[in-house]
């Protein structure tokens, strides 16, 4: 089964706990604080590997959850950093986020790594809080969580060279004869359902890969037959090779079927008409083939090469092949996002405006309601059990306005304010 798009979810771990701790020696009065920092939360990894070829793997893990930090020690000891949990990928992943649609990485090449779900940091143990005001702290840090996402990863096939056409005009027969490719291959409609690839080498020694592509049919842009589901993947092709039975061995005008593709092409995503084109008249050895034909140059207003071929006699592969192979080194490699910043590694980085530090809203039984990343990172961050790590959050709330913002909003001593699943009471 070839899978070839899937939605998971990945959450980087969450650091390791400060920790509240005194040095406590024999003849050290007064030792001071002791606490260590919690050691950082698991990265989550994706790297490229070419021996995968499809994401099937994912269809039965989806939940990618790294291992949290090591929590800090007494003695100043620093908890361990938790190691980078590593997912991989084939080559031709895309990974987006699947709430915003952007591409967070493009991963082509073995060994390429991209970082998909951040770890948290460790958070601080009570030695990094102690000041000459205060010099034993009760304050120690929870650590920091990790980056939650679910993200949507699809496969483009890495092809040089991707055949389209409808469906049985002879691209499969094509690719069993010049690859050592085994497509199933049968004289009814949508034979292929899964993209098939194969490695071809001329006679003079080049070599490329071909893709045959499941047949395109009027409407494939808009889902209807196989055609969307596989238009991503001509994404990648360099030189695209267009497939007519000139014989019209279906009734088909072989003008029409080539005008229908190339606006399916245009229609999904304009720069594939950027494209080089080579169109293969195949089926060459039936009648009517070589009248067609003519009749279809005369139409024909583009300057695309046209090669006459018969897959199954192999007339006219070797000039074809060798067509094919030259178009392909001079052709160039078609970034996929229109963004300048694409890097030579091809992750993508983008700065991300600062979203609000908090929201207030209100329920029906007229509680206020505090939600944001900011805030609920610094509550997630705070430890409850000690007095001291409390007080000093209610100055971070203050600090960030939230006190001003509710009493602007009609909060009165007594009511009650909720973040996350607890609940507290608004006092003047």
């Amino acid at each position: 089964m070839f899978v070839d798009q899937v939605k998971i979810y990945v959450k980087g771990g969450d650091g390791g706990n400060g920790m509240v701790a005194y040095r406590r020696e024999k003849y050290v009065p007064k030792g001071g604080p002791a606490g260590g920092d919690g050691g950082k939360g698991a990265d989550v990894v994706f790297k490229v590997d070419e021996g995968l070829r499809t994401l099937m793997d994912f269809r039965y893990q989806r939940h990618f959850k790294a291992t949290r930090g090591e929590h800090g020690m007494s003695k100043n000891q620093h908890g361990r950093n938790a190691k980078d949990m590593i997912v991989k990928v084939p080559p031709g992943t895309v990974v987006m986020d699947a709430e915003t649609k952007v591409v967070i990485a493009d991963l082509v090449e073995h060994g390429q790594q991209a970082v998909i779900a951040k770890g948290g940091r460790g958070g601080r143990g009570n030695s990094r809080f102690a000041t000459p005001a205060n010099p034993a702290p009760e304050i120690a840090e929870n650590g920091e969580p990790g980056q939650e996402r679910d993200v949507i990863l699809e496969l483009k096939l890495l092809a040089d060279v991707g055949l389209v056409g409808f469906p049985s005009v002879g691209k499969s027969t094509l690719l069993s004869v010049v690859s050592s490719a085994k497509p199933k291959i049968a004289e009814y409609h949508f034979t292929t359902i899964v993209p098939n690839l194969g490695m071809v080498e001329t006679e003079d020694g080049r070599s490329f890969v071909m893709a045959d592509l499941p047949g395109l049919i009027e409407g494939a842009h808009a889902g209807v037959g196989l055609g969307h589901q596989f238009l991503r993947h001509i994404e990648r092709t360099r030189v695209i090779v267009h497939v007519i039975d000139m014989a019209a061995t279906e009734g088909r005008d072989p003008f029409e079927d080539y005008l229908t593709i190339n606006r399916e092409l245009k229609e999904y995503n304009l720069r594939l008409t950027e494209r080089p084109q080579i169109i293969v008249a195949n089926k060459m050895d039936m009648p009517d083939a070589e009248e067609n034909l003519k009749k279809f140059k005369d139409q024909l207003e583009e300057d695309y090469p046209i090669f006459p071929i018969s897959a199954i006699t192999r007339k006219g592969l070797r000039e074809l092949l060798f067509a094919v192979a030259d178009k392909v080194e001079e052709t160039p490699e078609f970034p996929l996002e229109h963004e300048e910043e694409v890097e030579i590694n091809r992750v993508l980085y983008k700065h991300e405006a600062d979203p609000d530090a908090f929201v207030i809203t209100r329920e029906p039984d007229g509680s206020f309601v505090l939600s944001g990343d900011k805030l609920e990172k610094l509550f997630k961050m705070t430890d409850f059990s000690r007095d001291e790590s409390v007080r000093r959050f209610s100055r971070q709330l203050r600090g960030m306005g939230v006190d001003d913002a509710l009493r602007q909003r009609g909060a009165k001593d007594g009511d009650i304010v909720k973040l996350l699943e607890f609940e507290f009471e608004f006092i003047e």
